[in-house]
């Protein structure tokens, strides 16, 4: 009887033994969006160069080798998570400048949409695009070219929305086109830095509102703000939080 009760108890005990594995289930799969959104804040915050593997692999929860299985190289992974950005918290100057809004609103929303970005979160206040590399060595400096490439992107963009206000009538056919986008771009990015260096939001709008005060000066007192035609509202709305 013995040996019978020692054969039942084995059983029971690789039952259990089986009942517990199986209860832990099998372990979860590595969420990839989930993980270039955690790679995102940590290279908003750190900046491209500092933002270590080890850095990396703690935020994502992953060692090294799956990693790079999943995202190839530190700077692979820095190019999607641009991309993701452009796409999701960097959206807003895009989004401002293709609006049916007039061309001084639209700059508007586009800058004060900034604002609010650069001063969302606490650990990445700025832009990524403007402070990921503002120093890099030489062996980084296809991604710093890279970033620089966009934020000239982002200045032919407000160009063109100045070109577009031409053809609609609010802003004046003989002003200097290139300049005036080139001032907004740099009030755009110089927002950015201030927000890092820990300027409020009241301060950055106060900075808005005052580059857009110069609005008639640079497009022409003669040209109609608000363009030939009615306009609509927009998701990009002006906002003057402090």
């Amino acid at each position: 009887m013995s040996g019978v009760a020692n054969i039942q108890t084995r059983r029971s005990i690789n039952h259990d033994i089986s009942t517990a594995i199986r209860g832990r289930g099998r372990p979860r799969e590595f969420d990839r969006e989930q993980g270039l959104r955690k790679a995102m804040q940590i290279f908003w915050s750190l900046g491209y160069e500092a933002t270590s593997m080890a850095d990396l692999r703690a935020a994502l929860g992953i060692n090294q080798a799956s990693l790079y299985a999943a995202y190839g190289s530190k700077e692979e992974l820095f190019r999607e998570v641009v991309t993701l950005y452009r796409k999701t918290d960097g959206v807003a100057t895009a989004r401002a400048l293709a609006s049916d809004l007039s061309t001084h609103d639209a700059i508007h929303a586009m800058l004060q949409d900034g604002v609010h970005l650069f001063t969302a979160h606490a650990a990445s206040r700025g832009c990524l695009l403007v402070l990921s590399t503002i120093n890099c060595t030489v062996e980084n400096k296809g991604v710093q070219e890279y970033l620089s490439s966009l934020r000239k992107r982002t200045c032919v963009d407000i160009e063109a929305r100045l070109r577009r206000g031409q053809r609609e009538g609010d802003v004046a056919k003989n002003v200097p086109v290139k300049a005036i986008a080139a001032f907004y771009a740099t009030v755009l990015h110089g927002l950015s830095i201030q927000a890092r260096d820990g300027a409020s939001r009241k301060i950055l709008t106060e900075v808005v509102n005052t580059s857009m005060r110069a609005w008639n000066h640079l497009v022409g007192a003669t040209a109609n703000p608000s363009g030939g035609k009615a306009r609509r509202a927009t998701s990009s709305r002006i906002s003057e939080q402090g």
